[in-house]
């Protein structure tokens, strides 16, 4: 798949969305063959590379009337238009979805934000700990004994915002295809969050609550965490069913096989995996465990992926610069290398917008460089 086919093919995408989880959504809509065109203003529009791929860059003020323009014209001719402010910011920039959609109404418009359009915390600033805080997931992660665990900022900004978001716009391109119109999507991280826990809140519906690290799949079960190795690194053991439990127990040599459906067994199964792991190294048990099917993997650090045999048979090309194209079509991704340089004049020569600008500039007897518009070298 090439930046000309795929699913999405001829496609336009608009992106104004600067943190994580728009960027990563409107690179996933560019994977699926979307022309994808990110709009900044000066350096606070900066393409963040990892997140780049298959786009180009321009920059707008939109405080101008010439940068509005420039925007409306561009609105004119695409499919989505993607913005992450605060409620109400891209309306008073002029950019909001009931102005856009009257230049266009076949735009699908997608507003990412944490909080949602509406709430007494719609207008609140927040980071993916705090929407995954308000989600009711940070709460439940990690021991008992310990503040909840951050699981980086993948649960919120990634899953519940960025992957959501495009799954969203994916769809309402779809139905646009049976109706004609477009659509408006509320991209809320927090919502995205609450979808994913959805499996999870079955556990808090019993009339004893499980406190944080006591439900399933928590770490509390001692066949579904990770265990120490003799060189302080980590294998992850998910030995859920009975068949995963049995090959586990048995290669370690640990004799019986205990039922580990059996509350009263864990505190033994417990000390004697961990007293197991602790006599090899972490690249010993994962040898060991290569043949065995018994759900036992490394904990691996992002450095050793690039030659990790599984990654790399997905993935030869795998670098930490540079997010996997997924998912995998039959016909295969292909990794586009994209200049992440600001090419303003450059993108909007193409839809007629510099001539029109400059053919105005000229009638009112003001110099053809407009404010409105730039193409620093960034």
């Amino acid at each position: 798949m090439t930046a000309t086919t795929g699913p999405l093919a001829g496609v336009r995408v608009l992106d104004m969305t600067r943190l994580a989880p728009g960027p990563y959504a409107s690179m996933l809509l560019a994977d699926l063959g979307a022309e994808v065109i990110a709009i900044g203003g000066g350096r606070s529009g900066l393409p963040v590379p990892a997140l780049s791929r298959g786009k180009e860059f321009i920059s707008l003020d939109l405080k101008t009337t010439d940068g509005l323009d420039a925007l409306h014209t561009l609105v004119s001719e695409a499919d989505v238009f993607m913005e992450g402010f605060r409620p109400g910011v891209a309306d008073k920039l002029g950019a909001g979805y009931a102005e856009l959609s009257a230049v266009n109404p076949g735009l699908v418009y997608c507003s990412v934000t944490g909080y949602g359009q509406h709430g007494p915390m719609a207008q609140r600033a927040g980071h993916d700990i705090n929407y995954l805080a308000i989600a009711g997931a940070l709460g439940t992660f990690g021991p008992s004994d310990h503040p909840p665990t951050l699981p980086l900022n993948l649960v919120a900004d990634f899953a519940g915002g960025g992957l959501l978001s495009a799954f969203g716009i994916v769809s309402a391109l779809y139905d646009r295809t049976r109706t004609g119109k477009g659509r408006y999507i509320d991209a809320a991280m927090v919502d995205g969050v609450l979808s994913m826990m959805g499996m999870n809140f079955v556990d808090w519906q019993t009339p004893t609550l499980p406190g944080r690290g006591h439900g399933v799949l928590t770490g509390s079960m001692p066949f579904y965490r990770c265990y120490r190795c003799s060189d302080d690194r980590y294998v992850a053991v998910g030995a859920l069913e009975t068949a995963f439990f049995e090959r586990l127990w048995t290669t370690l040599d640990l004799g019986a096989v205990p039922n580990h459906f059996d509350e009263s067994t864990w505190d033994h199964i417990e000390k004697s995996l961990a007293t197991a792991f602790e006599t090899k190294t972490m690249a010993e048990w994962t040898t060991e465990f290569a043949e065995v099917d018994a759900c036992v993997t490394p904990v691996l650090e992002p450095h050793e992926l690039a030659t990790f045999d599984q990654i790399v048979a997905r993935d030869p090309d795998f670098a930490l610069d540079s997010v996997p194209v997924v998912p995998v079509f039959s016909d295969g991704p292909t990794r586009r290398a994209t200049d992440t340089h600001v090419k303003t004049e450059e993108v909007l020569r193409r839809a007629g917008v510099v001539e029109d600008l400059a053919h105005r500039a000229a009638a009112d007897g003001v110099p053809s460089s407009v404010t409105g518009l730039s193409w620093p070298p960034l």
